[in-house]
């Protein structure tokens, strides 16, 4: 199967080394996994997959990258930086 989605979509492209085996990085099972919920999950067919990780891959590289653990990081480091500020304010007067 990953070799057929690897003729099917261009993005994924796994390196290989001088022995002609595939070398997956973390960027290559990533998008395996989206290819996998886009077709199995969402049930789309092979073009609506391609066309779905092509506008994807269209977007800004920060959307992409944002995932849940970052956005929950970035809430929680929001919140101590408005409670720093209150204390500041609350010791300055």
């Amino acid at each position: 199967m990953l070799r057929y989605w690897e003729s099917e979509f261009k993005l994924l492209r796994p390196k290989k080394n001088p022995a002609g085996q595939r070398l997956y990085r973390r960027r290559d099972l990533e998008l395996v996994q989206r290819i996998k919920a886009l077709l199995y999950e969402e049930r789309l067919t092979l073009e609506g997959a391609k066309r779905r990780l092509q506008a994807d891959a269209r977007k800004p590289a920060e959307q992409l990258e944002l995932g849940m653990k970052e956005a929950a990081y970035a809430e929680a480091l929001r919140r101590v930086r408005d409670r720093l500020q209150a204390l500041r304010a609350r010791l300055s007067s």
